[in-house]
């Protein structure tokens, strides 16, 4: 497997996020995903999201304005935020992500049993990566997998999250091959600014 250099993986922090936490994070998705990253905040703050008769905010919304801000030779873009996300039809979740799309998203908050996000504990950290990870797999058209360890398995709660591994199980890797090659074999969409991807996904 060669190394992708044409385009990055944007981590776009909403907040405090500590360094020990971004360093091991960054790591990782080279490590799964071979694209270099990049640490670019592109949301001031989420308020635009927040619904006060749940006090969470909606984690589809966000998505839409952090594809709409993705920089022109970006990838992905994975937000880490520290607020409590919901879907309509789910009292919360840990994290969204765009299906086959540009953006994705994961909470601190629940995984790190309501602890700051500077907390060092590094039970806490592993959670918050394996399910960034996890995110970014559905943007490579990842879906949810049976295997109980593979990073890609749908957890309920933080003892799911604990339980998986920190790997792709063989046939995710497959598939997710699949896609980086697709990827990298002259898909102009990624040469174009965000505003022509949109209008061409429209």
């Amino acid at each position: 497997m060669t190394s992708q250099s044409a385009h990055n993986i944007v981590i776009s922090p909403v907040g405090d996020l500590a360094p020990d936490l971004l360093g091991p994070l960054r790591a990782e998705i080279t490590r799964i995903y071979r694209y270099p990253t990049e640490v670019l905040p592109l949301l001031d703050d989420l308020e635009f999201s927040f619904h006060p008769n749940r006090n969470q905010y909606h984690s589809t919304s966000i998505l839409e304005q952090l594809a709409l801000k993705a920089p022109a030779g970006a990838i992905k873009v994975l937000a880490v935020v520290e607020v409590d996300l919901f879907i309509p039809i789910l009292t919360h979740v840990y994290g969204e992500a765009q299906l086959g799309g540009m953006a994705c998203m994961v909470s601190t908050i629940r995984l790190n049993e309501g602890h700051s996000a500077l907390s060092t504990q590094q039970p806490f950290f592993g959670r918050i990566i394996k399910e960034a990870i996890h995110e970014l797999g559905h943007t490579f058209r990842l879906r949810h997998c049976r295997e109980h360890t593979c990073l890609m398995h749908y957890c309920r709660d933080e003892r799911d999250v604990d339980r998986k591994s920190d790997q792709l199980c063989r046939y995710c890797k497959i598939l997710l091959e699949d896609e980086i090659k697709r990827l990298a074999g002259g898909n102009s969409e990624f040469h174009q600014t965000p505003a022509a991807r949109r209008g061409k996904s429209e």
